[in-house]
Formats: structure tokens, C-alpha cells, sequence
């Protein structure tokens, strides 16, 4: 079976090399930004590819600024472009959008892997070539395929290059084969998992994986206190006033701090979602519109929201749980293990009792507490956990009317 994976690593860049590609990712977003004027402002007829490819080749050749872009990642910005939408008439994304310089992270793809040219030259450090830049050292953690002795069959196929709050990253595209993995048996090995923010995931064998606080006491003041004064520094400044070097470093204390508490929440999620694939052969999830449920509570002149503080609260919240992102690692790892993740109706499942399967109003008594007020059963326990078990059931019924179909996979 051929997989695709990616591989990502920390660059060890010099300021000059560091510069150059900050140039460059600048370079790549402004081209989008142009190709999106000249492709929207052709509404009536839109412009072929290869009429664009060309005008990004004249576009090279007599501007300096985007001449520092390599040709084959200029190429790659069109491809992308295209495919952006692609994937909006297909019905699988909005439209693409204008990328603004604050807002858009900065990235550069290098489309062939043959340009790369990596080498391992060190137990924990390893080189790679990237145009206009030159030799780079990246950090060695893991082992690409074909490179090394040892390393699994396969390729490299290409690579992006990124940047976070902790400097440029290089995400190796790799390509290779795989033995596929044996169908598993889950009729004695399946689960159902209620997300919340209270309890990140109840299963519904009784178990639960919680976390900590993404920041310690210390990093929350710290970061609470550089928005403050970020905010504050904000509203003296003038418009159209160039940023100030003192609040551009408040905005890099603010990034660092987020980007750790992000590095936390993926560490958590991969070590979650591994364990459960490993345990279990069948993963039934309930079907939630996230997008639906982060929305505002703030409404409009004519019917003002209520309660808007406290929404703002629970989408923070949710938002930083990042379900959709556990449930996407999930549907891999499990396919991987060849076990079945199935998608499952959300209303009712934390309402209905999970021993005499009906829905009694006032069966939740609060958060945590679970009392079935039907006077012919009576079972108590803890709400998420009832909530499991009900979407395990669930699951499981969908998975045994479909046979060893996969019902949805993300």
C-alpha cells in the first residue's frame, strides 16, 4: 500500500539565510495576492493556467522583489491557487482569500524532492539544500526513508518550509510503501468517546483522558499581562503609525507563549488518539458541526445577543480542546491499525439514558450527574460517560448494518 506521510524538523539558520527566506515567503504570499486580483477580476472569463504561468515568468524576470522567489515555488503558489478552487466548485472549501501580511503564516514549498539533496551528517543533525539559500542544518529526529542504513524504503517527494513563533521548520513530503494493515475484529473491541471541556475525552468503558492547564500559573500571568499591555500600547497608537519596536517584541512574547501552549496540546492529542487506536478496534465519535458552535452570541442592533460574555468564554474553550483536530488524528491511526471510526448523530446522546434508551426530560441533572427519571429504571451515574455509552451503541449498530464498510472517514 503506498503512504503518504509528512516529517517535520526545526531549521538552524543564520540572520542572512533567516532574511532570505522571509523575503521569500513574502514574495510567495504577495503572488498569491496578485493572482487572486487578476483570477477575480476576470469573472467573465477566467484566465487559462498557462496564461497565468506566463505572466508569473515576466513577472520574475523584471521584478526584483519577486525575482528572489525560485521558479519551481512560484509554480507551486499557481498550482496551489488553482487547486484552492478546485476544491471550492467541488463543494470541499470557501474561496480563497486575499492573505494579509499579519494574519498569513509565511511558507515556501519546494516541489521536487531531488532539489532538497539531504544528508545525514551527525546523529541529531542532518543538511539540506534549499534554493537561493544554500546548505541548512535541520534537526535529525527521526529517520527519512532511502537516506540511511537502516531507513524504510521510500522517497521524498518534496518539502514546505514554515515558520512559527520558534523560527523556519521544514515538512519533508515522503512517500513509500507500507504493508496494509489486517481488517481487526471489533466485536469485543470497540468504544464510543463523548468530547466536552469539563472532561476532554469520556469513554465508554468508564475511562477518561484529562489534561492540565496547556500554561502553568506563571505562563498565564505572563502571557495574560503582555496582552494587557500590548493592548494598551495599541490604543496610543496613531493610525497608519508605523509598530513600535517595544510592542512588536510584546507581540513575539504573546506568540511564544501560544506556540507552547500549542506544542502541549499536540503532544497530548498524539500520545490520546495512539493509545485509543492501539486499544480499540472500532472508534465511534459523535458528528458535531464545531464550526456551528463557535459562533458569536453577540446577534445585532435589532436583537442584541445575551449572555455574550459567557459564550465568549465556552467558544474559547472549545476552541482550545481542538476536537476536530483529535478526531482527524484519530481516523488515521485507527485506519492505520485497521480498525473502523465511525461518525455517529449527535442529538440524544447525552439526554438518553444508556440503559433503558429513552429520553426522560430532567435526566441530566447537571454537568456530571446522570438520573434516568423513567419510573421503570432508575440508573445513575456520570453524564459523560452515559453520553459514551450511548454513542458506542450507536456506532456499532451503524457499523454492523454497513459490514466492514467504512461509514465515514475523515
Amino acid at each position: 500500500m503506498r503512504q503518504r506521510r509528512g516529517y517535520r524538523a526545526r531549521l538552524a539558520l543564520t540572520c542572512d539565510q533567516a532574511a532570505q527566506l522571509d523575503q521569500q515567503a513574502h514574495a510567495a504570499r504577495a503572488l498569491w495576492n496578485l493572482l487572486h486580483e487578476l483570477f477575480t477580476a476576470c469573472r467573465s472569463r477566467r484566465p487559462p493556467l498557462a496564461y497565468m504561468d506566463g505572466e508569473i515568468r515576466w513577472a520574475r524576470a523584471n521584478v526584483d522583489w519577486l525575482g528572489m522567489l525560485p521558479a519551481q515555488a512560484a509554480q507551486a503558489v499557481l498550482k496551489t491557487y488553482h487547486r484552492a478552487w478546485v476544491n471550492c466548485w467541488e463543494g470541499r472549501a470557501d474561496q480563497p482569500i486575499y492573505k494579509s501580511r499579519a494574519r498569513a503564516p509565511l511558507a515556501v514549498d519546494i516541489p521536487q524532492g531531488r532539489d532538497l539533496q539531504v544528508a545525514r551528517v551527525h546523529r541529531r543533525w542532518g543538511m539540506v539544500s534549499i534554493p537561493k539559500v544554500g546548505r541548512v542544518r535541520f534537526r535529525w529526529t527521526k529517520d527519512l526513508p532511502g537516506l540511511t542504513k537502516g531507513s524504510p524504503a521510500g522517497r521524498i517527494t518534496g518539502a514546505r518550509l514554515v515558520k512559527d513563533a520558534l523560527g523556519w521548520h521544514i515538512a519533508f513530503r515522503i512517500e513509500h510503501l507500507v504493508q496494509a494493515a489486517e481488517p481487526r475484529d471489533w466485536t469485543d473491541s470497540h468504544v464510543g468517546i463523548d468530547r466536552g471541556i469539563t472532561v476532554p475525552l469520556a469513554l465508554s468503558d468508564g475511562s477518561t483522558h484529562d489534561h492540565a492547564s496547556w500554561l502553568d500559573d506563571e505562563e498565564e500571568a505572563r502571557l495574560l499581562r503582555a496582552e494587557q499591555r500590548a493592548a494598551h500600547r495599541k490604543r496610543y497608537r496613531k493610525a497608519g503609525e508605523r509598530t513600535s519596536k517595544r510592542l512588536c517584541a510584546l507581540y513575539d512574547q504573546i506568540k511564544d507563549l501560544r506556540a507552547r501552549a500549542k506544542r502541549r496540546v499536540l503532544d497530548w492529542q498524539h500520545k490520546t488518539t495512539t493509545a485509543i487506536a492501539d486499544a480499540y478496534a472500532l472508534v465511534s465519535v459523535e458528528q458535531l458541526d464545531i464550526t456551528n458552535m463557535l459562533k458569536s452570541a453577540k446577534g445585532n442592533i435589532a436583537e442584541p445577543g445575551v449572555n455574550v460574555a459567557q459564550k465568549s468564554g465556552l467558544n474559547r474553550k472549545i476552541a482550545g480542546e481542538a476536537w476536530g483536530r483529535s478526531v482527524q488524528l484519530l481516523a488515521y491511526k485507527v485506519l492505520d491499525r485497521g480498525g473502523l471510526l465511525v461518525h455517529v448523530p449527535a442529538p440524544g446522546t447525552s439526554l438518553r439514558c444508556s440503559m433503558c434508551e429513552i429520553a426522560t426530560p430532567g435526566n441530566r441533572e447537571s454537568q456530571a450527574e446522570f438520573v434516568c427519571k423513567n419510573s421503570r429504571c432508575g440508573w445513575s451515574g456520570n453524564a459523560d460517560h452515559n453520553a459514551g455509552r450511548n454513542i458506542d451503541r450507536a456506532g456499532f449498530a451503524l457499523a454492523s448494518a454497513a459490514g466492514r464498510a467504512v461509514v465515514r472517514q475523515t
